[in-house]
């Protein structure tokens, strides 16, 4: 008879397990949205409040956790190297994604940051998982990974190694990567039967909402990731059409999807219009050119005066200059010693404001030179990272390049809203590495693999 009640409760106990887990289970988001937004910043999107409809961003800004003053960790930021933070939670220096192009020291060539001429456009380069990575091998497979965007390389690094797929346009055509394999059939079928509209935004926001319904997202035990990259004009009608945007892909999930069943995260990938140049002349605000291939040109001109004529700078791309390695082990000189010459010699230049070596971005770890060095991958850039000074260009004449720097911080928002977000606006200033830790707590699963940052909350 003893047996018999131990047995009646054992029983009991794990039903009673088994409910507790399924409760468990079930307060988890069943679909993450993680929208990114090129250009996006923190004051146009509040000036224009008033423009908004209530369903759009108001909603998101009234109704989400809202962190108006958040930055990148490094620097410099362009929508690549965003993108792959926002997804791996890290920085240039762990996860490779420097930019959009990146010299390859092997042909001396630039090449974009998701060619593959094996593979067609891929995340090759991304050394590090990403959220959807992850999320991919808790659910052995079983949850949906899809991103898309209005460039390749927005939408391939958001959707990381093991993602279902990811298309993007281009010249007026849905462009779609067959790295992702086996390949979805209506997906596929879709970006070959439509073409998008000159609205790239919007026509984004349709496809991910027809991936979203036909493809079932969100509605079954697994959690989805749901990837999507836009464009914003910094002017009124850009940003009122953005909440048109964002309305509707709301309205579209929120039809069909409870919303404590959904996490939507919003943010920007810390880019803003560049500054032109002849607005510093007319207000007379100090300004210049940095010239980047005289300066190289310069640079070896000087080396060959002190070691002999030869040809010691090897390359250059954007701020960056790269060294004949070969060379320097030819002549049996002290590599340290050359770097510090250089640094030395870059530095009475006009308009160049530092200079760091890669030896001191791989070995130094003082604050003042952390976002460079974060924003530093040693497979990925040169031996010598240039400075410039705010309100100066860095112009290649070769390539007609022009960049205006500047060392002021551009805030964009993060926003978190549904699931059980409650609304708050915090002032604290975040940075947005930490969007992946906290969208892994939320799901339940491993932050990706170089990720250090904390979750937000």
């Amino acid at each position: 008879m003893r047996n018999r009640y131990l047995y009646i409760t054992l029983l009991s106990l794990l039903g009673f397990s088994a409910e507790a887990t399924a409760q468990v289970l079930a307060q988890t988001p069943q679909l993450v949205v993680s929208i990114t937004i090129n250009q996006l910043r923190t004051d146009l999107l509040e000036a224009y409040a008033p423009l908004y409809t209530a369903d759009g961003l108001k909603r998101l800004l009234d109704q989400g956790m809202v962190f108006p003053s958040a930055t990148y960790p490094f620097t410099p930021v362009d929508p690549a190297s965003a993108s792959a933070s926002v997804q791996t939670g890290t920085t240039p220096y762990y996860n490779g994604i420097t930019g959009a192009e990146w010299m390859n020291r092997s042909t001396l060539r630039p090449q974009n940051i998701v060619d593959d001429k094996e593979q067609g456009p891929s995340p090759t380069q991304l050394m590090t998982s990403t959220v959807g990575d992850e999320l991919k091998i808790a659910t052995t497979g079983q949850g949906k990974v899809f991103s898309f965007a209005t460039n390749a390389e927005c939408a391939i690094l958001s959707a990381g190694h093991a993602a279902d797929g990811a298309v993007w346009t281009t010249n007026g055509q849905w462009q779609m990567a067959s790295y992702y394999k086996p390949s979805n059939q209506w997906l596929n079928w879709y970006v070959n039967q439509w073409l998008p509209t000159k609205d790239t935004n919007r026509s984004v926001t349709d496809l991910a909402l027809k991936c979203v319904e036909q493809l079932g997202l969100g509605r079954d035990d697994q959690t989805d990731l749901l990837c999507v990259n836009y464009d914003v004009q910094s002017d009124a009608v850009g940003y009122q059409l953005m909440d048109h945007n964002i309305a509707a892909l709301l309205k579209g999930i929120l039809g069909t999807i409870p919303r404590e069943r959904v996490l939507f995260v919003l943010t920007g990938t810390g880019t803003t219009d560049e500054e032109q140049e002849q607005d510093n002349e007319r207000y007379r605000i100090p300004t210049g050119k940095v010239y980047i291939n005289r300066s190289a040109n310069l640079l070896n001109m000087y080396l060959g005066a002190m070691y002999g004529s030869a040809h010691y700078v090897e390359t250059y791309s954007k701020n960056q200059i790269f060294l004949n390695q070969k060379l320097i082990e030819q002549k049996n000189l002290k590599r340290l010693e050359v770097l510090q010459m250089a640094q030395d010699f870059l530095l009475q230049l006009s308009g160049i404001r530092q200079v760091y070596t890669n030896n001191q971005l791989q070995t130094a770890d003082s604050p003042q030179m952390q976002h460079i060095r974060n924003g530093f991958n040693k497979e990925k850039c040169g031996d010598l990272i240039i400075e410039v000074a705010p309100g100066w260009q860095l112009v290649n004449e070769e390539t007609q390049q022009q960049t205006t720097y500047r060392s002021a911080i551009v805030h964009f928002p993060i926003i978190l809203f549904g699931y059980n977000i409650q609304a708050q606006r915090v002032l604290t200033p975040v940075t947005a590495d930490r969007i992946a830790p906290t969208v892994a707590r939320a799901i339940r699963i491993r932050a990706p693999n170089a990720c250090k940052a904390e979750p937000l909350f």
